[in-house]
């Protein structure tokens, strides 16, 4: 029976991989490690780790992910996001393990029309797509064997997340505003633990870059309104244009990404995110 190490197991993915777990019990032995487990910027601690493990696969779910914060907390950024990542590279190279490992589309400054592919020039506006892209390149160069799959405006269920806030909000105010000049596209972070798994489950893992995300583009000021429609709430919502919510990081305009590739290399089905997100808040709505 083959082995997968799930890295950062208290974070969204890593929850949501948990959730599916089970369906997988006849294929896969699953380890989960949170960050009071394995501090991934601890090179010697990840290799021991990995030695001990052995796993055939080892999915980084790990992440910093305060987008604004990292201008103020840059070199912890760039610890978890980079230095981090390319420390599981080399211990999977190490013990011959596949490393998935998750970026994202702030990687892209967004200056653009069309959707942008795997081999797009890349050229973030902030610390967090900066350090997210430092990953990418230092996993690469240390295990270029390795499987990176970009994706975009992540939620769940669990932790802090777009959808979550808007919930919190539509409780507590009668009238908000949000943006609705930044294009991309949500996703809900169970499409993107099972797709981490039908490539794991696929007969050929493959190498190399992959954009994963729920279709098509839209913009936070629709996806609220569609979760206002969707949860019942009646709050009025205002469309704001960037420079009316200002923000210390800045965000790319337009980070749609094309999905072709991963769909045509594993067989994926692609979710539209209005669907992805009534599933999201059944669950949400239904806990309550």
């Amino acid at each position: 029976m083959k082995k997968i190490l799930v890295v950062g197991a208290n974070g969204q993915l890593g929850k949501c991989l948990r959730t599916i777990a089970a369906d997988y019990e006849w294929s896969f032995n699953f380890t989960f490690l949170a960050s009071e487990d394995l501090d991934i910027t601890n090179s010697s601690a990840v290799l021991t780790v990995l030695e001990d493990e052995n796993p055939d696969f080892c999915i980084n779910a790990a992440a910093y992910t305060a987008v604004d914060l990292a201008e103020k907390e840059s070199e912890r950024a760039f610890a978890v996001n980079a230095q981090g990542p390319g420390n599981l590279a080399e211990a999977c190279r190490e013990v011959g393990a596949t490393l998935i490992h998750i970026s994202t589309d702030y990687v892209f400054d967004g200056d653009t029309e069309i959707s942008y592919s795997e081999d797009n020039f890349t050229n973030p506006k902030g610390v967090y797509g900066a350090s997210k892209l430092k990953g990418e390149e230092l996993v690469m160069d240390a295990n270029p064997k390795s499987v990176i799959i970009r994706t975009s405006w992540l939620y769940s269920e669990h932790n802090r997340n777009f959808v979550k806030t808007m919930l919190n909000l539509f409780a507590e105010k009668e009238e908000i505003g949000v943006v609705n000049d930044q294009f991309g596209q949500p996703t809900n972070a169970n499409d993107l633990a099972e797709a981490i798994m039908q490539i794991i489950s696929s007969d050929s893992p493959g190498h190399g870059v992959f954009h994963f995300s729920n279709y098509p583009e839209t913009t936070w000021y629709s996806f609220a309104e569609k979760i206002a429609e969707f949860s019942g709430s009646q709050i009025k919502i205002n469309p704001l244009t960037t420079l009316e919510f200002p923000t210390p990081a800045a965000r790319p305009r337009r980070s749609t990404m094309a999905l072709d590739k991963i769909e045509t290399a594993y067989g994926i089905e692609l979710k539209h995110w209005e669907n992805s997100l009534q599933d999201c808040l059944h669950t949400l709505l239904e806990t309550k």
